[in-house]
């Protein structure tokens, strides 16, 4: 029984850093503000640019829902808190989608990469749930 206690508590202990991890983890504006620049901020949505020198990488950080827009093409490794790897190959005018995640990533290309943030601050709408659509 005593085991059974521990072992669950262990369990709460690392789920509980894991949770504090992605809730907690760092604003870019704060990471990397030689990086990121704030354009425009409402209650709505944050505007940011960020620009990645060749070879530059910026440390773990959060953002919400958000989409960039690329302003200057190039190559970026990003790498999501789970480990998770994506090479992103970025063209100009490209509109790429990111739901709200922890990542880090660095410019693993020859030019310089530029591009536009805009976070949204409203929560996803809420969806009905497949069954009581269905019923209607």
């Amino acid at each position: 029984m005593k085991r059974q206690v521990l072992l669950v508590a262990v369990l709460l202990v690392i789920s509980a850093v894991f949770v504090a991890r992605a809730a907690f983890a760092a604003d870019p504006l704060e990471v990397a503000p030689d990086m990121y620049k704030l354009i425009t901020e409402n209650d709505r949505v944050r505007v940011m640019q960020v620009t990645f020198q060749v070879g530059e990488q910026i440390a773990e950080h959060s953002h919400p829902d958000h989409f960039a827009y690329v302003l200057e093409a190039g190559n970026i490794k990003i790498t999501k808190a789970d480990g998770t790897v994506t090479d992103a190959v970025l063209n100009v005018g490209d509109v790429v989608w990111i739901d709200a995640e922890t990542h880090s990533a660095v410019n693993t290309g020859t030019t310089p990469v530029r591009l536009l943030i805009v976070e949204l601050k409203e929560p996803k709408p809420a969806t009905e749930a497949p069954e009581a659509a269905s019923a209607q």
